[in-house]
C-alpha cells in the first residue's frame, strides 16, 4: 500500500486552494488544483483554468518543465483518463515522469471515476488516494451533484436581523448589515456559477446582480430570473448589453411571448411549470451550471426551502430588531407540525465587523 508522508496533508492543502481559484470559473468542470514536488520544493503548480481549460494537470506540468520527472503531483480531483478537446491528464502526468501522485477526492464522472487511478497504476506510479478527501469534496460539491444527479448545488444566502427580519415593513433594508458582510456577499458571487433571484426582487429593486469586489468584476456570475410570465421589465439593468457584462438567463413558461426582448442581453429557459423547481433545476443543469447562490426574496427562498433544493444555507446576521412589523427573511412553509421543519446542520460560524455569518448544510 502506497506510503502517506508527513508534508502530503500540507502540499494537499495547497492543491486545493489553488483549486479554489477556479470556483465560478470552470462550469461544467470542476475546479481542480494541482502542485508538483520534488525534494520538498515545489517545482510547478496550476489550477482549471477559465471555461474549464487548461486543466490543473496540464498548467502544472507546463510550469514545472523537465523539472516534473521524478517530482510527486498533488491533485485535488482524480486525473482525467478520457479524451475530449484535450489529452488525458492522466497520460500528461506519466509522460511527465511523475513517480507518485497523491489524491484527494475520486471523481464521480462514470468516464473516469477509477479509470484515472488505474491508468497511473498501470503505468509503475504509486497512487495514494482520499488525502483530506472531505475539503475536497466539499469545494466541488456542485460538481459532484450535477454527475450524480443532472442539477447543480444551490446556497441560499439571506441576510437578516436579530428577529429574522430583512426589512422594514415599507421594503427599506439599506443596510441590515455592514460593510464587510456585504463585501463577503459579493465574494460568494464571485465563487458561484449563478446568481438566483424571483423577478418580483427586479422589479423593486432594479438590480445589476454582479460581483462588485475591486479586481473580481470579471467574476460575476450569471444571473438566473424566475419569471413564469415574463413582467421583467426590458430595459432592466439585468437585460442591458455592454461589454463583459454577464449572461442573464430567464426562466419562463414555455408558451410566453419573447418578441419584445429581441434586442436584449438574455437567454430563455423553457419550463412548462416554472414554479416546479426541480424542473427547473434539472433544466440548470442541463446547462452545465453547478453552482447557484440563491438572492431571492423571502418568497423564493421559502420556494427552494420547502422543495427541499437547499444544500447550503448562509445567514448574515447583524445586530439589529426590526419587530413585528418586519419583512421575515423565509415566507411562509405551510407546516402542520413541528418535526416537518426543514433541518439544517451547523458548519460554521465566523465574525464580520459588527455582524455574524452562520453557515448550515442539509442535514441527512
Amino acid at each position: 500500500m502506497p506510503g502517506v508522508h508527513l508534508s502530503d496533508e500540507k502540499w494537499m492543502r495547497v492543491a486545493i486552494g489553488l483549486a479554489r481559484r477556479g470556483l465560478g470559473q470552470v462550469a461544467p468542470n470542476p475546479a481542480v488544483g494541482c502542485v508538483l514536488v520534488k525534494d520538498d520544493t515545489v517545482v510547478g503548480r496550476g489550477w482549471t483554468q477559465p471555461g474549464g481549460r487548461p486543466h490543473a494537470e496540464t498548467e502544472a506540468l507546463g510550469a514545472a518543465g523537465s523539472a516534473a520527472n521524478g517530482a510527486t503531483a498533488y491533485v485535488s480531483l482524480e486525473p482525467c483518463s478520457h479524451t475530449t478537446k484535450t489529452p488525458p491528464c492522466a497520460d500528461a502526468l506519466i509522460k511527465a515522469g511523475v513517480v507518485r501522485v497523491v489524491l484527494a477526492a475520486t471523481d464521480p464522472d462514470p468516464r473516469v471515476s477509477g479509470q484515472g487511478i488505474a491508468k497511473l497504476e498501470s503505468a509503475g506510479i504509486e497512487v495514494l488516494k482520499s488525502v483530506l478527501d472531505p475539503e475536497a469534496s466539499e469545494l466541488n460539491a456542485g460538481f459532484f451533484k450535477r454527475v450524480v444527479k443532472g442539477q447543480p448545488c444551490f446556497t441560499l444566502k439571506t441576510a437578516a436581523t436579530l428577529d429574522g427580519k430583512i426589512a422594514l415593513a415599507n421594503g427599506d433594508s439599506k443596510w441590515i448589515t455592514g460593510e464587510r458582510a456585504r463585501s463577503f456577499g459579493h465574494l460568494m458571487r464571485a465563487e458561484h456559477d449563478a446568481i438566483l433571484v424571483g423577478v418580483n426582487t427586479v422589479i423593486a429593486d432594479n438590480p445589476s446582480l454582479t460581483c462588485r469586489i475591486h479586481g473580481l468584476e470579471h467574476r460575476s456570475p450569471v444571473r438566473i430570473i424566475l419569471d413564469s410570465h415574463l413582467r421583467i421589465r426590458v430595459d432592466a439593468t439585468v437585460m442591458m448589453s455592454r461589454p463583459g457584462a454577464p449572461r442573464t438567463i430567464i426562466v419562463t413558461n414555455a408558451n410566453s411571448d419573447k418578441t419584445r426582448f429581441t434586442n436584449c442581453n438574455v437567454e430563455f429557459i423553457n419550463v412548462e411549470t416554472p414554479h416546479d423547481l426541480k424542473a427547473v433545476a434539472k433544466a440548470l443543469g442541463d446547462t452545465g451550471i453547478t453552482s447557484v447562490l440563491v438572492e431571492g426574496g423571502a418568497k423564493v427562498a421559502a420556494s427552494f426551502v420547502s422543495a427541499g433544493l437547499v444544500d447550503n444555507l448562509c445567514v448574515f446576521s447583524s445586530g439589529k430588531l426590526i419587530g413585528n412589523s418586519g419583512l421575515n427573511a423565509v415566507g411562509d412553509l405551510n407546516l402542520a407540525a413541528l418535526p416537518d421543519a426543514p433541518h439544517f446542520t451547523p458548519k460554521g460560524i465566523r465574525r464580520l465587523g459588527p455582524d455574524m455569518l452562520a453557515t448550515y448544510r442539509k442535514a441527512e
